[in-house]
């Protein structure tokens, strides 16, 4: 069990260690699970299921038993939810912090892994793209029209209304 050192002069805080990505992050433990959550915003549940599973490695603790994250810890942890935040599944980020473990020879296989996703990750922002550009144009519709004209007249749904704007709004873009 590592013994906590009291924080040094210059120290970066718990949000600004998360925040850093290298590989050159202090390893002394320092950090509150409750810091760690606030600056992650993942909960305390999590975080311990995040070391329980392996994607980050068993965190030092206190004399008294208390987790104590390190900045090299958030670092990570800071990269995990970036992954997470593209959509990767927990088994790929599992897949992903092996392989480091492992070292240098799977420098390649960690690349491969990381292409894939990004390609992944490609895709989405395209289809988000296009469901923007969707948004934008009914947006317009409703923007060019009355409110009275908006309104449900007792028949039909407001699909059928919809679709009967989005009718005459090309006729009036083609003439």
């Amino acid at each position: 069990m590592a013994m906590i050192s009291p924080l040094e002069a210059g120290s970066p805080s718990c949000s600004d260690a998360y925040r850093t990505t290298g590989s050159q992050a202090d390893r002394t433990p320092r950090h509150s699970i409750s810091e760690v959550a606030s600056a992650s915003g993942l909960t305390a549940h999590t975080l311990r299921w995040y070391e329980r599973i392996g994607l980050l490695d068993p965190i030092d603790r206190s004399y008294s038993g208390q987790r104590r994250y390190s900045d090299a810890d958030l670092s990570r942890l800071g990269f995990l939810n970036r992954l997470r935040l593209t959509g990767m599944p927990v088994a790929d980020m599992l897949r992903y912090v092996e392989l480091a473990r492992a070292g240098d020879d799977t420098v390649e296989a960690r690349r491969d892994l990381l292409i894939e996703h990004r390609e992944e990750v490609r895709q989405k922002i395209a289809d988000l793209h296009a469901t923007l550009a969707v948004l934008d144009y009914k947006i317009n519709i409703y923007t060019g029209l009355r409110h009275d004209q908006c309104a449900p007249h007792g028949h039909g749904d407001l699909t059928d209304l919809n679709d009967q704007h989005d009718q005459s709004d090309r006729k009036k873009q083609s003439a």
